[in-house]
Order: structure tokens, then sequence, then C-alpha cells
């Protein structure tokens, strides 16, 4: 009985001990009081919106306490546009039908078609050709010809003649004589062996091929050239007056070279 006593004692001390911290733990707390000058910041920056942003609104749809926020638009920026060159190709290409209307300004006004008076030897349909004043004329009836301005050739390559067409071509491939490309290879230019036809090709638009020669009246990618002693002995013409000419021209008409 001595020894129970002490041990009932000390259980009842240990069961008050225990309610008591449990009262202590679910006790209420005072407030937490922070001092404002480290409160204020905080408040502030959670009460400041961002810069340049707007607050997302809420969107109800119909079912009650349920909320769907949108979030904002990205804001999308476009690249500037770099204008990209185009190649030498295109640039060429791309400047002949200007160069074509402007060749009117490139040459002498009397190196452009317009119908003369002819009373010369030679009949309607023949096409006669003056070296020496660069000139082209397709004689007409009625005592008048179609004259158009033209290329010759430079010193050395003059020559003089009589032939007939003996071939057409609208956009002629260019194979260049092996005597010109031997020629041009000792003034350091490479020529090609051949060349399709097209707005680069020096035969321009359109070819006349002159009986069995290597001689041609044909266009031409240089038009400011028009009225100058400068081919290796072909006529050159601006392109739009060989597609003229061409037109008018049947095969075996009669050329004479003088």
């Amino acid at each position: 009985m001595r020894h129970v006593l002490p041990v009932a004692v000390a259980a009842i001390l240990a069961s008050i001990a225990s309610q008591g911290m449990a009262q202590e733990r679910y006790r209420e707390l005072p407030p937490v009081v922070v001092s404002p000058d480290l409160s204020a910041p905080w408040v502030m920056q959670l009460q400041r919106s961002p810069v340049g942003h707007q607050r997302r609104q809420p969107v109800r749809h119909g079912l009650p306490g349920v909320e769907v926020r949108v979030a904002p638009q990205p804001i999308v920026r476009e690249r500037a546009r770099v204008a990209i060159p185009p190649s030498p190709d295109q640039m060429q290409t791309a400047a002949l039908p200007s160069a074509t209307r402007d060749a009117g300004a490139q040459i002498d006004p009397k190196f452009l078609p317009q119908t003369v008076a002819y009373d010369g030897l030679h009949g309607p349909g023949t096409i006669v050709i003056d070296t020496t004043q660069n000139l082209l004329y397709l004689v007409e009836a009625g005592g008048q010809a179609r004259r158009y301005g033209v290329g010759t050739g430079k010193p050395g390559f003059e020559w003089a003649g009589s032939h007939k067409v003996t071939r057409k071509a609208e956009w002629p491939d260019w194979r260049p004589p092996a005597e010109m490309i031997a020629r041009e290879k000792k003034k350091g230019r490479i020529l090609p062996a051949h060349m399709k036809g097209g707005p680069a090709n020096p035969l321009g638009a359109r070819a006349l091929y002159l009986g069995s020669t290597l001689y041609r009246i044909h266009g031409t990618n240089q038009p400011s050239t028009i009225g100058r002693a400068v081919s290796s002995g072909c006529i050159r013409m601006r392109n739009e007056d060989v597609i003229d000419l061409y037109d008018r021209v049947p095969l075996g008409a009669k050329v004479v070279v003088i």
C-alpha cells in the first residue's frame, strides 16, 4: 500500500500537466503586429499592377460559383522585313523591258524607225543596208521605204554583197564561230560554245540568216550600240525593230549590203 500511493499521485499529476498543455496549444494567440516600416513596401508591391499589362477580367460561363480567367493576349511584334536583292540573272532580265523603252533616248532620233522617200534601183521587198550611214531600208511600193538604224561591222569586219534571207528564227540560240571564240580568248574573254536564246542572248529577239554566210540581221541586248560600227560583221537592230522587220520580210527576200 505504501508503494501504490506515490504511483497514483504521479499519474494524477501527469494527467493534470497533459490537460494544461492541450489547453495551451488551442488557446487563441494575440495578433502579430509588424512595424509599418517593414510592412509598407510589401503592401505597396501587392497593390501595384504590372506596368504595361491590364488586369485579367473574370469570364462567367453561367455556372454558379465557377470562374474561368482568360490569360492576357500575347504581344506579337512583327520583325522588320529585310529586302532581299535580286540575283544578277533577275536584275538583267528585269532591266531589259525598261532598257527597251528607254532606247529611243539613248540613240540619235534619226536611227528610230520611220518612213522615208526612196527612189533607188531596188524593188519593193528588198532590204538595202547602208553600212556607211548605219541605216537599213525595207523598200516599199509607192517610192518609199521603211528605215531603221542599225549597228554594223567594226573596222576590219566590213563587207558588202547581195544575199537572200534563207532562215528566220525567234529568240535564236547563239553558237559563236570558232574564229570568234579564238579571237576573244586572246583578249581574255571566254565565249560559250552555245547559248540558249533569251533576253541575255547577244542575238536578241529575232534573227534573219543571210545565205550560207555566218552573217545575220539580228536583235541586240545593247540598244545603245545602234548607229555605230561595233559588230563582227552582223547587222544588229533594236529588239523591237528587228521584230517589226521580221514580221514584214518573208523567206527569200533579197538583202543588199553596200
